[in-house]
């Protein structure tokens, strides 16, 4: 049976129920027959300025129903939508664009490049047109943190059948309401968004994330599904406790977290909270060899956990490449199963790959005797303070707990005596008190992973999407 375009199942769910919300985002809405007849008038319009099957087109706009036609629109076509943050700086942004060469931007001005700008609205010649299916569903950018970007292609075709995996493998209910929390340009967002929308789900944006707003519109659309980072989590966990209280969180049937480790005592009040069936965890890279998922009450079993393996293959191997036993610290490496298609293929870089097709992630972890994964932290953000090795993370989850702390980042500074000691960068909801964040860091942790010294900022360490840049903090200590 062939696939299905993804302009078909718009159709199909357009016919089934045309006056359904398909799209909020603030105070305004789409219904499916309007999304559905939008997006083609604006696929038309894409391809007036030079928009072909398999070419890119970057999207960089804020979260916003704009967003969504932009990708649909270019689905339609047999393209293939490039995410980036309209944020980024301009360097960055004109090396993204560099290695991915698209046939139109969206949203943002680059000079030499065909460019729509935003809020841009076409003639409304809203008839259908010819199915196509692109033979890359998604490219989102990555590797800001070295400088040196690229663009990594999903192998899977754009058709209805990937969103149905997706959504099946996320149980997520079709026809259902799925909030979306974080930004569009990160994959997370990105993927979850798209197999709801083409499973039916109504799609309910955050134009940015906002703790308390989260809770209020999960309540008054009667959200079922959402995705989150642990930054997220944290800061929704900050609020105050009659306001979680006061929530009504009762529609929620799946809260999927990911993109970074969780730290275990907030992982607890989540579950908590909300209870254990409905909190899962993925644990996968965008390039998607493998992945793991675990929920509320495997994590139980296995606190700190992040699954067994779902898809793919990992192993743990010691720094020449040797499998380390299990329970035993090592990297963490990734393969797709044997006798499956690649899962991506890179623009503008190589993967680090040993003969066999297994990756490096980059993580440092260790799998138990069950075939459980546990992460540690990234390879390297590690800090080597007099020869013993240090995870920032395993001290950032302490720092969280405290209760002024708002976000951390740890990174190492040179050290004449140790090579190397332990700095805390905290944002905090009051000034900085340093005896009382190391005391409490001293009943959690080992002397010598305490940091020697603390620095208070005012402005957020993470990004929409819960990530921080450790060795970006750390160039700009070393510099100043």
């Amino acid at each position: 049976m062939p696939p299905t375009a993804l302009a078909d199942r718009l159709t199909q769910l357009a016919g089934k129920d045309p006056d359904r919300p398909a799209v909020t985002c603030g105070s305004d809405t789409m219904t499916r027959l309007q999304f559905d007849r939008y997006t083609n008038a604006l696929a038309r319009a894409y391809a007036e300025h030079g928009v072909n099957a398999g070419d890119l087109v970057t999207i960089g706009l804020p979260n916003s129903i704009e967003f969504v036609c932009a990708a649909v629109a270019t689905w339609k076509l047999g393209a293939t939508p490039q995410p980036v943050s309209h944020r980024l700086p301009p360097a960055e942004l004109t090396a993204v664009v560099e290695v991915a060469k698209p046939a139109l931007v969206i949203g943002l001005d680059i000079p030499g490049l065909p460019a729509i700008a935003p809020g841009y609205c076409p003639e409304q010649a809203h008839e259908p047109l010819p199915p196509a299916i692109g033979p890359c569903w998604k490219a989102p950018a990555s590797g800001g943190s070295t400088g040196r970007p690229k663009v990594i292609m999903s192998t899977q075709p754009a058709c209805a059948e990937v969103m149905d995996e997706y959504a099946l493998a996320f149980a997520m209910p079709q026809d259902g309401v799925h909030l979306v929390a974080g930004p569009l340009s990160h994959n997370g967002p990105f993927m979850m968004s798209a197999a709801a929308l083409f499973t039916g789900s109504h799609v309910v944006i955050m134009p940015r994330f906002e703790p308390a707003g989260l809770l209020r519109l999960v309540e008054a659309y009667r959200v079922q599904w959402t995705f989150l980072v642990p930054t997220m989590m944290h800061r929704i966990w900050r609020l105050p406790e009659e306001v979680r209280a006061a929530a009504d969180m009762s529609s929620l049937r799946i809260v999927l977290h990911g993109a970074a480790p969780c730290a275990p005592w907030l992982k607890l009040a989540w579950l908590d909270w909300l209870g254990p069936h409905k909190v899962f965890e993925l644990y996968a890279a965008t390039e998607a060899q493998a992945a793991c998922l675990i929920s509320g009450p495997e994590w139980l079993d296995h606190p700190g956990s992040v699954g067994r393996v779902a898809r793919g293959e990992i192993r743990v191997l010691d720094s020449d490449h040797r499998d380390v036993p299990p329970g035993e610290l090592g990297e963490i490496w990734m393969r797709h199963a044997p006798g499956s298609p690649e899962t991506y293929r890179y623009l503008g870089a190589e993967a680090t790959i040993m003969d066999d097709g297994w990756e490096s992630t980059g993580d440092m972890g260790r799998v138990d005797a069950d075939g459980y994964v546990y992460l540690t932290d990234r390879k390297p953000d590690m800090i080597l303070v007099g020869g013993a090795n240090v995870f920032p993370a395993e001290i950032e989850n302490a720092l969280d707990e405290h209760p002024s702390v708002l976000a951390s980042c740890v990174i190492g500074l040179p050290d004449d005596e140790y090579g190397n000691i332990v700095h805390a960068v905290v944002q905090t909801n009051g000034p900085l008190d340093e005896p009382a964040l190391l005391a409490h860091l001293q009943s959690r942790l080992s002397a010598y992973k305490l940091p020697r010294s603390f620095e208070r900022v005012d402005y957020p360490l993470r990004d929409d999407a819960g990530k921080v840049r450790r060795a970006q903090v750390r160039e700009q200590r070393l510099t100043r």
